[in-house]
């Protein structure tokens, strides 16, 4: 069983940043990391995922064409931690974020909510002036 806590969430102004922490009670049998959001009005969003395995391609990066090159994901798997970097906020960002867990291993849409087994209870970020 594994448990995932998010935190970091606020209000902050277009142009700010936020930094968002998932903490993971165990990372053993975890491969890949990913944050999804949920705006009022839209389906949930899958943003940025990251493969935590021992195999091939250890802690590559992806990102949703939104996002990229302004958020960054990270995993410290010596804290189980996985951390989301959110910089150059827009109003657009605005959101219920949630940290999810993959146990399996190999190829699959890595912003699909349903091939992830574990989910936290969300941190909610507000973008606005």
């Amino acid at each position: 069983q594994v448990t995932l806590m998010e935190s970091g969430g606020g209000s902050v102004q277009p142009g700010g940043s936020l930094k968002l922490t998932c903490r993971i009670s165990t990372t053993d049998t975890i491969h890949f990391m990913a944050w999804f959001r949920h705006s009022p009005g839209k389906e949930r969003e899958g943003v940025a995922s990251i493969y935590i395995g021992s195999g091939y391609g250890s802690f590559n990066t992806y990102y949703a064409t939104s996002v990229k090159g302004r958020f960054t994901i990270s995993q410290d798997n010596a804290k189980h931690t996985n951390i989301l970097r959110l910089d150059s906020l827009k109003p657009e960002d605005t959101g219920m974020y949630y940290c999810a867990a993959r146990l399996l291993d190999g190829m699959f849409n890595v912003f699909a909510p349903e091939h992830y087994d574990y989910w936290g209870q969300g941190t909610q970020v507000t973008v606005d002036s």
